[in-house]
């Protein structure tokens, strides 16, 4: 399990307007990362608002991230590609490393995730 803390989030819209119509955002993070991932990220996500009448209150929203720190002590940096879902009890997402993406050490990293209410479940290998 890996913990994460969220340093920073700048959002504006894009489309749309505040209010009871549909819009869309971007939204630019930065996170740092303790536990078997360490370092810091910076993450790009653009957000899907639903607009009124929408019953499910659950939207998702894609983003890539950008990983700098060591993974089990091997140092390098990499990119996931993240698969957001939000609604008023929270955030959950589902990703994975985007192949070939590895630097320095964490060269040839592929592994997938699942994170919820700030922890992270990773299942990964090194080729």
């Amino acid at each position: 399990m890996n913990a994460f803390t969220m340093k920073n989030w700048e959002e504006k819209i894009v489309s749309g307007t505040e209010g009871s119509g549909p819009r869309v955002a971007y939204a630019h993070a930065t996170m740092a990362y303790d536990g078997v991932v360490e370092g810091e990220s910076i993450c790009d996500l653009l957000l899907y608002y639903a607009g009124e009448g929408y019953e499910s209150g659950q939207t998702t929203s894609p983003s890539f991230e950008r990983f700098e720190g060591k993974v089990e002590g091997r140092e390098g940096t990499f990119i996931v590609r993240h698969e957001y879902t939000f609604d008023a009890k929270g955030i959950a997402s589902t990703f994975a490393v985007v192949p070939g993406s590895g630097t320095g050490e964490l060269a040839g990293l592929r592994g997938t995730a699942v994170m919820e209410h700030g922890r992270i479940a990773l299942d990964y290998e090194f080729n």
